[in-house]
């Protein structure tokens, strides 16, 4: 629960609360985890808690990883009913496959096929197909500069000072971001579309063209791409998702990859366990070859999913984020709400107790604290607090805010008040 027109005073008091991603509320020792990658970072989507970062503010390439939000943007114009899954998409000369640069990843888009959006982004999350990213750019904006201008503004409203992009596809090394940044943009991008993890995300691989697809008067026919890519694409590719961890780890059920020479090996990683939901990017992973690089992204996916998932689970708050009357003796109100200065829905909790992590949650205690009121508040007041312990250690502690401003009563109510006040607080004793 919030209080919209005391939000600007609680930006102002508890900046933390209002970042996507933020450290923990508590100390903790520095995990000593063997990462590869030279950036990393993993986070606690429910709450943006960081949970642990290597080198996470150095600037580079995402490279494919760039494609997120290429779909983040497709996703927005069906979210707002500009774009369905099912429509039939054209395919401008510009998002063939066969011009398209050498060594790009593709879904294999060919001359007169018949394709729909939804297929296009299976094409560039299962595939990374350049090929899709520039249809998919075109039939949203028109061109290739709007539909980046669009992805620079999704970056600029979320605060992303590092991200910036020159093309959607990812092949560019102009196109920069931070690990940091990259888990701040994808949690945002589950939180407002989490369908796609299922739809997208999640698949393991994906067949294209079929039948359905080819270009009027086209039939299946095997081809011969070693001497370049025809217009007229009519065999069949089978490619597996690119996440290397997908149905390997367990929970694992996204994101992406990407890779060019100036980026190294990226990974952008998540899984969920027990209702629990973790994310990782990895940046700058090593690698002389495709294996190798596949072989530090599952290293270091591995690492920071395990470390995390034995490490934190999930404590619910929404329980504790409704209003609190109390009595405000003394004043021309009876009382008011009080309301916790609460954004997240859970706090990430510690494993440090117990033999599983089950045990170590029942160890979690919740305590409300509430100042006896009288006379006047003034709305915004803090009048109390949420302290959340673990064992006894404090994780965190809430404040409580009054909803309004009550004035106080005349004597005669003001003094009968505080014959009832202290009566209570003597029964209390």
């Amino acid at each position: 629960v919030q209080i919209p027109q005391f939000e600007p005073s609680l930006v102002q008091h508890y900046p933390r609360n209002y970042k996507i991603l933020k450290n923990l509320p508590y100390n903790i020792s520095e995990p000593k985890l063997d990462v590869w990658a030279n950036s990393a970072i993993i986070i606690d989507t429910s709450n943006g808690n960081i949970l642990y970062e290597k080198n996470a503010d150095k600037i580079i390439p995402p490279a494919s990883m760039t494609k997120l939000f290429a779909m983040y943007v497709v996703e927005e114009e069906v979210s707002k009913g500009n774009l369905s899954y099912e429509q039939k998409i054209p395919l401008p000369p510009e998002s063939w496959a066969c011009n398209m640069p050498p060594r790009s990843s593709l879904m294999f888009l060919g001359k007169g096929q018949n394709v729909t959006l939804e297929e296009l982004l299976l094409g560039l999350s299962i595939c990374s197909g350049n090929d899709a990213a520039y249809a998919l750019a075109y039939v949203t904006c028109g061109s290739m500069e709007t539909f980046v201008e669009r992805m620079n503004q999704v970056a600029e409203n979320l605060g992303l000072q590092n991200t910036h992009f020159v093309e959607s596809s990812g092949y560019s090394e102009k196109n920069t971001t931070t690990a940091k940044e990259m888990a701040a943009f994808c949690r945002i991008y589950i939180q407002n579309h989490p369908e796609s993890i299922k739809r997208f995300h999640s698949v393991l691989d994906f067949t294209y063209p079929k039948k359905h697809n080819l270009a009027d008067g086209d039939v299946i026919q095997a081809q011969d791409f070693s001497k370049g890519i025809p217009e007229h694409i009519t065999m069949p590719v089978t490619q597996k998702n690119t996440n290397p961890l997908l149905g390997k780890l367990e929970g694992v059920d996204g994101l992406k990859t990407g890779y060019i020479d100036e980026s190294g090996y990226n990974l952008s990683l998540t899984a969920v366990r027990n209702g629990t939901r973790f994310l990782s990017i990895t940046m700058e992973g090593p690698g002389n070859s495709s294996v190798e690089g596949q072989k530090g992204r599952v290293h270091d996916g591995t690492e920071l999913m395990e470390w995390a998932f034995s490490s934190f689970a999930d404590f619910s708050l929404e329980m504790y984020s409704h209003p609190y009357f109390v009595r405000v003796f003394g004043a021309k109100e009876k009382g008011i709400n009080l309301i916790p200065a609460l954004t997240d829905k859970t706090l990430s909790v510690p494993y440090v107790y117990g033999e599983s992590m089950e045990e170590n949650l029942q160890n979690v205690k919740v305590y409300l604290n509430i100042e006896n009121l009288f006379s006047s508040v003034n709305a915004g007041d803090i009048c109390g607090n949420i302290k959340i312990y673990l064992d006894d250690y404090l994780l965190q502690e809430i404040p409580l805010l009054a909803d309004r401003t009550v004035e106080e009563s005349n004597f005669v109510i003001k003094l009968a008040d505080r014959i009832v006040k202290k009566i209570s607080e003597n029964s209390s004793d």
